[in-house]
């Protein structure tokens, strides 16, 4: 049997693993989903439908799956969060569920660490490896890549998509979207290559040296329009496959609206 304090509530309906702890004060909904392996601290709220993963820690007063932060919303039965496995989220994380015209599910992957009173917005998508610093916020419909970081009190605008490894300073405010690899300053001004988190992530010299010649011609010391600049680099002749990723981003980002991609597509 789960072992939960008897000062917590949790609903008969509740579907919840057998070597779950949960503390007292805990309020769990009946359409909740709790892994193998999770720990929930006091005063935790997980509710909606909302599906969690294996091996979750969630500290003290984090609230899970509440309904979204969208005026638009009239309520709905097909919303819901989805989270992976070994994520950890700290005091009083904030998850909201989806929204129907949304798409309706706000996903969390796997390894990632939300710190100290991060929120995520309503249909968020936060893919792997990713960690949130103290008081970040996601807007709806943001995307991250992987093992991309946010520094403390960041805000990141609705609709808008963060590459792999990018990494957004303290107290931006990020607008357009970020693209991979580079190190962010608010308001969306590149500062250079986040070398730290590639080398971290196993990216060797020559890549790290190709990714920094790119982002030399594309974001600083450029002396040619972005167009041009841009179009100089073909995709399709042997290019760094790290490169090739990069560029095509910023291609894709360049299609949308205000500078984010997802502006671009068509709204229900």
């Amino acid at each position: 049997m789960p072992n939960i304090s008897s000062h917590a509530l949790v609903d008969p309906a509740a579907r919840v693993a057998d070597d779950v702890v949960i503390g007292p004060f805990c309020v769990i909904g009946p359409g909740v989903t709790i892994g193998a392996g999770s720990v929930l601290y006091n005063g935790v709220t997980i509710s909606g439908n909302t599906t969690i993963g294996r091996n979750n820690t969630f500290f003290q007063n984090a609230v899970i799956g509440g309904p979204p932060q969208d005026k638009k919303f009239k309520g709905g039965e097909n919303i819901r969060v989805e989270i992976g496995n070994d994520n950890i989220f700290r005091e009083s994380v904030t998850i909201h569920a989806g929204t129907e015209a949304g798409g309706g599910i706000t996903r969390l992957g796997n390894n990632n660490m939300l710190l100290v009173n991060a929120h995520v917005g309503h249909d968020a998508n936060v893919a792997d490896n990713c960690t949130l610093i103290n008081n970040a916020m996601l807007g709806g419909h943001v995307i991250l890549g992987n093992n991309v970081t946010l520094g403390g009190c960041a805000g990141i605008f609705q609709r808008v998509t963060l590459g792999e490894f990018c990494f957004i300073t303290a107290y931006s405010r990020i607008t357009h979207d970020a693209p991979p690899f580079m190190k962010i300053d608010g308001p969306n001004i590149v500062r250079g290559v986040n070398v730290v988190g590639l080398r971290r992530g196993g990216f060797s010299n020559s890549d790290i040296e190709a990714i920094d010649d790119a982002a030399r011609r594309l974001f600083y010391y450029r002396e040619k329009p972005f167009a041009a600049a841009i179009a100089e680099f073909d995709t399709m002749n042997g290019m760094n496959p790290h490169v090739k990723t990069l560029i095509e981003f910023m291609r894709r980002r360049d299609q949308g609206k205000g500078g984010r991609y997802l502006d671009g597509l068509p709204r229900h």
